[in-house]
Formats: structure tokens, C-alpha cells, sequence
């Protein structure tokens, strides 16, 4: 099984919230680096529902999260050493909600991106979303103050943050390769406007590794999502 392979088999195992399956599969298959945070949120679910296995397996992840250090990372393993009954429940609040979605408009152009997150459901708005609801009414711009009272209670503002993380990442993939020759040419495509088009366009020419590329910028956003998630006072739970 190639890399590409495995990671749709962790992210189906994990969709399909199959802790059982999962479970066993990581107690006989190597872990690929680029998928803690997701095998972690499958494994959290799965000590939480008591699988069988799932906590020595679980006790792994922590150790490969503590190791790596990755942003969010300390957090995950947080999480998970508080449901394994082995360290403190973070004070956070749970909070419903799909990192995936939350790293969309958490990084990106300043000018488009960011949005909010309804606490009520979790459910993630992007900018324009949001401004279209406005406009339709479904969101009233108009409130007085007891109603912008209900509105901050009823959404987490989402700021976005910009494209310096995913600058950092294609800096450090580029680091991790062991062809310098492809390397000295990433080094270059990325300096100046058009870095990461520039980027993605290089590694085009090797589709295993714009695969790999993208399986470690998402790993990356994930963790900078619940990172930042955290420093906001929530822990994500089981999107249903």
C-alpha cells in the first residue's frame, strides 16, 4: 500500500468513525507522520466510545505527539491523555466543530478569508456566508445592544490569520526532501508574489510528491486549527 493509499484508508477510518477497525489497523500498520492529528481525533472518539485496544493504542499517539511537537499537537495529546483518565481535562469547552473547515478560513487572503463558527452547532461560516445571510436577514446587523449580546454568545469570530503558517510549511517540506536538486528549485519558486502556485507547480511534475505535500500542509492546518481553537477556550468533539 503506497502512502497515498494509506492516508485514504486512515481518513475513511476515520470518517467512518470504524474505531474498532482503526484500532486494529494501527496496531499492525506503520503511522505515517503526516496523519497524527487525524488518527488522534479517530482515537479520542474511540477511548471515549471504550473500543477494545483503544487505549494502548491511544497511549502511542500520545507519545508520538509529544515527540513530534507540531502545533496542536500538545494539545491533541492533551485531550487524549484526559479521556485515557492519565492526565487533567483541559478547561476548555467542547465545541462540535470540523477543523478542516475552521483551517479554511482561519489561513489565506486577509481580505476573503475568516468567518465565524455558530456555538450553537458548531457549523463553520466563511466571510461571504456570512455577509450573505446579513444581507437576506437571516443575520441581523441592525441589533441593539441586548442583541449584540446574543449574537457574540451565539458566534466564535473567526480572524483570518493569513498565509505565514502555509509559508512556513512549504519551507519546512522543502527541508524534509532528500533531492537537493528538486529542493534548490522549491527554494526559488517560492520567493516573491505567486509562491505557492509556483510551488504546487514544481511538485506537479512529481505527483507522489504533491501528494505528500498536501497530506502535510493539511496535517499542519489541522494542527494550528486546534491550536488556535484552544487559545479561544474550545477543544473540538464528534462533528455529527
Amino acid at each position: 500500500m503506497d502512502d497515498a493509499d494509506a492516508m485514504t484508508r486512515w481518513r475513511s477510518l476515520v470518517a467512518r468513525r470504524d474505531g474498532q477497525d482503526l484500532v486494529v489497523a494501527l496496531s499492525h500498520e506503520p503511522w505515517p507522520e503526516n496523519a497524527l492529528q487525524l488518527i488522534g481525533d479517530g482515537l479520542l472518539a474511540a477511548v471515549r466510545d471504550g473500543v477494545e485496544g483503544a487505549a494502548q493504542v491511544a497511549a502511542r499517539c500520545v507519545a508520538a505527539l509529544r515527540e513530534r511537537h507540531w502545533d496542536g499537537d500538545e494539545e491533541l495529546a492533551d485531550a487524549l491523555e484526559a479521556a485515557l483518565g492519565s492526565g487533567p481535562a483541559p478547561m476548555l469547552r467542547p465545541l462540535p466543530v470540523d477543523l478542516e473547515e475552521l483551517a479554511m478560513i482561519l489561513e489565506g487572503d486577509p481580505l476573503h478569508g475568516g468567518g465565524g463558527v455558530d456555538l450553537s452547532t458548531g457549523e463553520v461560516w466563511a466571510r461571504p456566508a456570512l455577509e450573505y445571510a446579513a444581507e437576506v436577514g437571516e443575520i441581523d446587523e441592525d441589533e441593539d445592544e441586548d442583541d449584540e449580546d446574543d449574537e457574540d454568545e451565539r458566534w466564535l469570530w473567526v480572524e483570518c490569520q493569513g498565509s505565514r503558517g502555509g509559508y512556513r510549511d512549504m519551507v519546512e517540506f522543502i527541508d524534509r526532501l532528500d533531492d537537493p536538486v528538486l529542493a534548490d528549485r522549491l527554494t526559488h519558486a517560492i520567493g516573491g508574489r505567486g509562491a505557492f502556485r509556483r510551488f504546487k507547480g514544481v511538485l506537479s511534475e512529481r505527483p507522489e510528491l504533491l501528494t505528500r505535500w498536501y497530506d502535510f500542509s493539511n496535517e499542519r492546518q489541522r494542527g494550528r486549527a486546534r491550536r488556535w481553537l484552544a487559545a479561544e477556550g474550545y477543544t473540538p468533539t464528534r462533528v455529527t
